[in-house]
């Protein structure tokens, strides 16, 4: 291995760690403030990925209908609650804007030029269909149980994600998806060029893992909605809504693994099932935070893509293992050293 070799791979490791960093602190946003392990974050990359390309290619999506779908069972559930507690003007108004502007999608969907229109409208189109169905899954699957075990619900997390892996083969099919570049320019730096597609991912990484970061770490309002995983009737009481913290958090993780598939779908080509590979190598920089410090996270996640760079090089044929085997001595450690304490019984 020379020197050009080396940068070319710690450049691959840089942009793939970056990716890695953005689910990673999306899983530990969500487990922080509902105590979700979300295994489905992955197939949130790879819905982003595929919508974009199926929008690039000209074809309608049935991801539209699909949006359509949970958000008609949503304002279903919307009407029982009104029925039970009695009619609400501004729920109405809100039931309307629901439907409104998932059936504005679809028309969109339905009728614009897709292939023609601006590449940023093509990625503001996808994430207008990708960040609603957050919400909608969290209040479906999770809101119901909220208060359950951490068991049941990594259970239910496992259970989604293989329903979201089925429902990617019948909206995309089994073939892959690869997007047109943001950009084809090229920086040289000495003997390496970089690509511009790889900036760009670099810079909406880091600003997003300091947004992040900021938001939870150094805001009431972020602080506020941690506190609602540790103590959810505690901070009922404090004018803090459990539910609304999960819906949020969820809107949140669905943003930023839609955008990483976004990203990502230029370099690589990615399939129906690809979610669940990439979202275990964040949730191994997950980990290495502990599942609670950010900063610490988004170091591990980075050195992930690193390793999993340079062990294509020297060991390509066990660099999943590599990458997964750092896992072990963390879960060591953090055993070693954390004390052990019953789950309270509510």
């Amino acid at each position: 291995m020379n020197f050009q070799i080396a940068v070319l791979l710690g450049q691959d490791g840089v942009t793939n760690g970056a990716i890695y960093a953005l689910l990673a602190l999306s899983i530990l946003l969500v487990f922080t403030v509902t105590r979700i392990l979300l295994i489905p974050q992955g197939e949130f990359v790879t819905y982003g990925a595929l919508t974009m390309a199926a929008i690039q290619s000209g074809h309608p999506t049935a991801l539209a209908w699909m949006l359509l779908a949970l958000m008609l069972i949503d304002c279903a559930l919307d009407l029982r609650t009104m029925l039970q507690n009695g009619f609400n003007m501004l729920k109405m108004r809100w039931i309307g804007l629901k439907l409104g502007y998932a059936l504005l999608l679809c028309v969109l969907i339905q009728t614009l030029p897709l292939a023609e229109i601006p590449m940023v409208a093509q990625a503001l189109l996808t994430l207008g269909l990708l960040v609603p169905m957050g919400p909608i899954i969290y209040r479906l699957f999770f809101q119901p149980i909220a208060s359950a075990p951490a068991l049941v619900l990594l259970i239910v997390s496992i259970a989604v994600h293989v329903a979201m892996v089925g429902i990617g083969l019948l909206l995309f099919g089994p073939e892959g998806g690869r997007t047109k570049p943001f950009s084809d320019a090229g920086f040289s730096l000495g003997p390496v060029l970089l690509k511009s597609q790889t900036l760009w991912v670099i810079l909406v990484s880091i600003t997003l893992i300091i947004l992040l970061f900021i938001a939870f770490e150094r805001t009431l309002y972020g602080k506020a909605l941690r506190a609602a995983a540790i103590n959810r009737m505690g901070a009922r009481l404090m004018g803090i809504s459990p539910v609304f913290a999960g819906k949020a958090t969820f809107a949140m993780a669905t943003f930023i693994g839609a955008l990483s598939g976004i990203l990502i779908a230029p370099i690589t080509t990615l399939y129906f099932d690809s979610g669940f590979i990439i979202s275990l190598k964040g949730f191994v920089g997950a980990i290495i935070g502990g599942l609670a410090s950010y900063p610490v996270a988004a170091v591990g996640a980075l050195a992930v893509g690193l390793i999993e760079a340079f062990s294509m090089f020297w060991a390509s044929n066990y660099k999943e293992i590599i990458v997964f085997t750092l896992i072990i001595p963390f879960l060591l450690w953090r055993s070693l050293t954390s004390r052990h304490v019953e789950e309270e019984e509510e």
